[in-house]
């Protein structure tokens, strides 16, 4: 845990955020600086979700030996959510914070987001069920999952079901649950849940907080990246559409061919040189050169066929301007229409190239720095069924953030 937390303080640090940027992502920092101290003082927090009238806050009170959290024969007793702390002794974890929410089906909860937001913040979550389980928490429990969220299902209220009828809720339960992950169902009774709950904090506990950790900042990792490649995505626009100005009417005007081939290779390299420094890439001229002639290489309208077309015009111009004496100035006729046609080409070789520097910079400057999900990946776990969960966050984030939809 301390390795972790002096890695994710200095990466943290590193990030050079603008007052824009602190402003917009303002509830996702406060969220992050707040589990980051947490995961400095070791202290763990435990959600817990579900239905109104499932017994959430009887669970918590079970747990903690003492009635902390307000119960009620009347459903909907809890209105918001409310938090109490457990310390820990002789452990490494200092702590745990028990969260306990509204039920997510309560007609009088104010700001829903907002409440599964900061569960889902958690640690890991207890789900209380109270019986089979019906869409409406198949699809709380998905959600919980695709955000790679660690889940436990607790069956709660089974004092009243004879044996027969408690087997068949647990199987209709498990044939509603994703079949590939292995999601703990445990049941309330006598001192099953408390046993399972207080192994699971011992055996898993620091690693559950140090790995929520990691994923609340890859989170806003991810969201800051966003943010600024569509900002950056409009500025590599602009400067595409400069450079593509430029170099149509430096076509269009030089009848030369060498002054043609070298003025394109020119613009081009400074093109994608402005474009590595709007991505934050500030590649030296070879790296320039090996990009331009590794694109101009894989592209044939870049390559060949560019050059090959606009020697063939600048041929056929050059001639028509040794004929114009000969033709009292008629043979200047194509010339204009010539001369457009080749700044059309030059306009659309020159987005094409910026299209593809703008992605092969964009991908050389993922290597430049280390992400939240790298150091994720470079952990090693003991019992790989308790954190599958990991699998398939890293899964959509790979799936759900690619970026390429950002670039120009």
């Amino acid at each position: 845990m301390n390795r972790n937390y002096s890695l994710l303080k200095n990466w943290w640090e590193s990030i050079d955020l603008t007052n824009y940027e602190k402003s917009f992502f303002n509830r996702e920092i406060i969220s992050f600086n707040q589990q980051l101290f947490r995961l400095k003082e070791k202290k763990i927090r435990i959600g817990t979700y579900g239905k109104s009238g499932v017994g959430k806050s009887s669970v918590l009170n079970f747990l903690l030996n003492k009635d902390r959290f307000k119960t009620d024969i009347i459903n909907g007793s809890t209105t918001e959510v409310q938090a109490v702390e457990m310390p820990l002794k002789n452990q490494t974890l200092k702590s745990i914070e028990f969260l306990d929410s509204p039920g997510f089906d309560f007609c009088n909860i104010k700001s829903p987001d907002k409440i599964y937001s900061r569960i889902n913040n958690s640690d890991f979550i207890l789900f209380v069920v109270a019986g089979d389980i019906n869409r409406n928490e198949v699809r709380e429990i998905s959600s919980f999952i695709k955000d790679g969220k660690k889940i436990i299902i607790v069956l709660n209220k089974i004092d009243l079901l004879k044996t027969n009828e408690l087997k068949e809720i647990i199987e209709n339960i498990k044939f509603k649950l994703p079949k590939d992950l292995n999601i703990p169902l445990i049941i309330n009774n006598e001192n099953n849940l408390k046993n399972y709950f207080t192994n699971t904090i011992n055996e898993h506990g620091e690693i559950l907080l140090t790995l929520n950790s990691l994923q609340l900042a890859d989170k806003l990792f991810l969201k800051i990246k966003e943010q600024r490649l569509k900002k950056r995505k409009k500025l590599a626009q602009s400067t595409i559409g400069k450079f593509s100005t430029i170099k149509a009417s430096a076509v269009a005007i030089n009848p030369f061919i060498l002054f043609d081939v070298a003025g394109s290779f020119a613009l081009d390299t400074a093109l994608i040189s402005e474009l590595s420094k709007i991505y934050g890439l500030n590649l030296k001229s070879k790296s320039i050169t090996k990009i331009f002639k590794n694109i101009s290489i894989n592209n044939l309208f870049l390559g060949v066929t560019q050059i090959s077309i606009n020697t063939s015009f600048n041929i056929f111009r050059k001639i028509i301007l040794l004929a114009a004496p000969f033709t009292n100035g008629l043979s200047l006729l194509p010339y204009g229409p010539i001369a457009i046609a080749q700044a059309a080409i030059a306009i659309h070789s020159t987005k094409i190239l910026g299209k593809l520097a703008a992605k092969e910079i964009f991908i050389r400057s993922k290597v430049s720095y280390i992400e939240p999900s790298a150091i994720i990946q470079n952990i090693t776990f003991k019992d790989k069924d308790i954190f599958n969960h990991i699998n398939i966050y890293l899964s959509n984030r790979n799936l759900n953030n690619n970026f390429m939809s950002f670039l120009p």
